[in-house]
């Protein structure tokens, strides 16, 4: 690698790790502040990078498929882009316990857990974006926690916390109050624990892969053009295994 540009909207992760010894090994490194991406474009000139590889940081944007077109736009021709964000269904034990809490202690529902994009969504949003040699999966990862004050505590920490705008305003309400939280507890455990003394809680990481059109790079065969019929090799298959048993 020949250089490395390090670009990030928190100047304090951005300088988080320009002290530990990997740095020395790399023979360029800039740092870039990045303005809010829903008002400012990045700051990088066309073609400019071989490579982009973005690590749980695209869920805090707000207008995804503009951030994924200038991606594409900064990468030279036959350059892939790398990516990975929490998605999906992750903390969703986390959102219906708080619903429930909610409806039963005050009467109404708030947003509390921030939305996230749908991995039914991510293959378009780079295709619009003019991404070829689309490659995306699924990685469900569940942390056990003491408690769901732990687990707060904890996306507290990881920076995670619910960060809509609109939060509260439509239900009329006003914080998590005490009951809430105590009530969110016991829901919580009486839906998505095992009687154990710790809970589970998920996240859903949406791995994806995308490469810039070039000369040169592998398209897919014409549909209808190819010699051999799937459903004759599934067939053969299954009979094979039948004559097996």
């Amino acid at each position: 690698m020949s250089h490395l540009t390090s670009a990030d909207w928190s100047p304090t992760l951005l300088h988080r790790d320009e002290h530990l010894p990997f740095n020395s090994h790399l023979s360029s490194h800039t740092r870039t502040i990045l303005s809010d991406p829903d008002i400012e474009p990045l700051p990088f000139a066309p073609h400019s990078f071989d490579a982009v590889l973005s690590s749980l940081s695209l869920h805090w944007v707000n207008d995804l498929p503009s951030l994924l077109s200038q991606v594409a736009k900064i990468l030279k021709p036959d350059s892939p882009f790398l990516a990975a964000i929490f998605g999906g269904d992750s903390l969703f034990e986390l959102r219906t316990s708080l619903q429930l809490a909610d409806l039963d202690r005050r009467g109404g529902v708030a947003t509390h857990v921030s939305p996230l994009a749908d991995v039914r969504d991510v293959g378009g949003l780079l295709q619009k974006a003019g991404f070829k040699l689309l490659t995306v999966d699924v990685d469900d990862i569940v942390v056990e926690y003491p408690d769901t004050f732990a687990l707060m505590q904890d996306l507290q920490a990881m920076g995670e916390s619910n960060a809509a705008l609109v939060r509260e305003t439509n239900a009329g309400l006003k914080g998590l109050g005490r009951d809430v939280l105590l009530a969110n507890e016991g829901i919580y455990r009486e839906l998505h624990g095992d009687g154990g003394e710790r809970i589970p809680a998920t996240w859903r990481v949406i791995y994806m892969i995308g490469w810039t059109a070039g000369e040169g790079q592998p398209e897919p065969l014409r549909r209808g053009s190819g010699d051999v019929n799937i459903k004759d090799i599934l067939e053969a298959g299954n009979e094979d295994k039948g004559r097996s048993r």
